[in-house]
């Protein structure tokens, strides 16, 4: 999988770097038909402090792109929300995906 970082008003260490690739080998283990996916990290001076840092990214699978984004005080923390979430959109999708309808045949 390909893994594209962009950033606005920071700079991508190779710790950011890796704490992403964590993540999205998490999401990995769940879905392996990632073609790739973008990363946007951005630091804005909103007035609020707690939606001053914040996480996008973009995964494309086959057929379908999926999309979350997350805001904290923290970049770290806005890494792991916007991980998780696309944790679940992605398990959401596996299901979708699955034929889950076998007909059930009882004796």
């Amino acid at each position: 999988m390909n893994l594209k970082i962009n950033s606005r008003h920071v700079e991508v260490t190779p710790a950011m770097r890796s704490h992403l690739e964590a993540g999205l080998a998490k999401i990995r283990k769940h879905f392996d038909h990632v073609i790739d996916a973008s990363a946007f990290l951005i630091v804005d001076k909103a007035k609020e402090k707690d939606l001053r840092q914040s996480a996008e990214i973009t995964i494309h699978l086959k057929g379908k792109d999926l999309f979350a984004e997350a805001h904290n005080a923290d970049l770290y923390h806005a890494m792991d929300a916007v991980v998780d979430k696309l944790e679940r959109q992605v398990v959401k999708h596996k299901e979708k995906i699955q034929d889950h309808h076998h007909e059930k045949h009882f004796e």
